[in-house]
């Protein structure tokens, strides 16, 4: 599943602007961390002018219903291909947690090609979703989504 977004929201980083582009989500998580998987994990695409992409990771645990999702899930596909709209604006700021520390890598998209080059921003605090909202996304899915974990080799992990 795929929120796409119109231009106005971007992230600066290494003093380069990138706009957000769409949301789309990985169950269970594609990053740990301190070792620790989650049940859902929300990638934040953004991209400069040059093409260059940075993500923004979210990671959800079971507690609370999420705003966010409650919003994007009532318009969620059930089968491949399919589009629908939302029926309001879906603002990252829902997604995102009230602690906005992170962890910083370079790596690849998670997806093919797996295209190098992405700076990744792994938000340290993770937000809720309600097991049902957990749940139904793992349904329309029918199997798992994430890439499995990637040794981090010489990349170093920044905090």
């Amino acid at each position: 599943m795929q929120v796409n977004y119109a231009s106005g929201s971007s992230i600066k980083v290494d003093g380069t602007s990138f706009e957000l582009k769409q949301l789309h989500f990985h169950a269970p998580s594609e990053n740990h961390i301190e070792g620790k998987s989650y049940p859902l994990e929300a990638h934040l695409v953004h991209a400069s002018d040059e093409g260059d992409l940075a993500v923004v990771a979210v990671m959800f645990e079971e507690g609370g219903a999420n705003e966010g999702l409650e919003q994007a899930w009532s318009s969620m596909p059930e089968q491949a291909g399919e589009e629908k709209t939302l029926q309001s604006s879906l603002s990252a700021d829902d997604i995102l947690p009230s602690d906005r520390d992170y962890y910083r890598f370079n790596g690849s998209l998670t997806t093919p090609p797996c295209t190098q080059g992405v700076r990744w921003l792994v938000m340290k605090q993770p937000v809720t979703a309600s097991k049902e909202q957990i749940e139904h996304f793992a349904d329309v899915l029918h199997e798992p989504n994430n890439r499995p974990l990637q040794p981090v080799n010489a990349r170093p992990v920044l905090q």
